[in-house]
């Protein structure tokens, strides 16, 4: 039996109807929104302790204790929205073990079956990248902060800001860092049900990082060379990460391969 035979082999359970496929899709996407929504009430009552928390890279932008910055509100019902704003961001990251299980259980039909016990480890990994890259996030925002505070020339400008501008502005960095380090992880996926081989995630490695770089445009609404530094090097190391994943298990299925009695 060839490589080729191998990885074009059926998975045992992999064959679905396009009615089924939709029909999955359906569960695994009502079951993280209500993941989300219990992840959002227990965030309803964290509330305080993650309020504090995201205030600490401002904090930390004040140059002395007596010089820390207020969130100044402007409107009656801007209090209501922060929390709802807060809930919103922190139910996502405290669903994001689920969500990612309901992910795996929907792609696992494509898989082999020996390829299937991977699943604890797709979700440790994507919950862990996922922290990883909310605390990148969170880490470089005092920094971030600094230089979006004297691009436009230190001592012109006083600096006050609503809670939702800066929470806004804090909670979608790190959202967006989460979710773009999600990015190995999708890649090993793909190359998981041979949507994509490992040869040719080498050959599109600079149109990857070019990619990679208009999308780190796009997702870090501050726009500070930071937080745009930050996120593109560790997807593209990552990236990398994935590849390397890729030739393992290509080179795992060339030894089954030839373990395998010709017929």
């Amino acid at each position: 039996m060839t490589t080729e035979a191998v990885d074009r082999q059926p998975a045992p359970s992999g064959h679905m109807t396009l009615i089924e496929h939709i029909a999955e899709l359906r569960t695994r996407l009502i079951r993280s929104v209500l993941a989300f929504a219990l992840a959002s009430l227990v965030a309803w009552f964290l509330y305080q302790p993650i309020l504090d928390l995201l205030l600490e890279p401002l904090s930390a932008t004040a140059p002395t204790e007596e010089l820390q910055q207020d969130l100044i509100t402007t409107t009656p019902l801007e209090p209501f929205q922060v929390r709802l704003r807060i809930t919103t961001y922190a139910g996502i990251g405290l669903a994001m073990p689920v969500i990612l299980w309901q992910v795996w259980r929907f792609v696992a039909p494509a898989l082999y079956e020996n390829e299937k016990r991977y699943a604890l480890v797709f979700i440790g990994t994507g919950t862990l990248l996922f922290a990883a890259g909310a605390a990148l996030a969170f880490w470089t925002m005092p920094k971030a902060l600094e230089f979006l505070q004297t691009v436009g020339g230190e001592g012109n400008f006083t600096q006050f800001y609503t809670p939702s501008s800066y929470l806004r502005l804090i909670m979608y960095m790190m959202l967006a860092f989460g979710i773009g380090f999600q990015f190995p992880l999708i890649v090993t996926a793909l190359n998981l049900m041979s949507v994509v081989t490992t040869d040719t995630l080498r050959r599109i490695r600079r149109y990857v990082i070019v990619i990679v770089t208009i999308f780190v445009a796009v997702a870090t609404p501050s726009g500070d060379p930071i937080s745009m530094i930050a996120l593109t090097v560790p997807m593209c190391l990552l990236y990398e990460v994935a590849i390397l994943i890729g030739r393992f298990r290509d080179r795992r299925r060339r030894k089954a391969a030839e373990a395998e009695p010709s017929r």
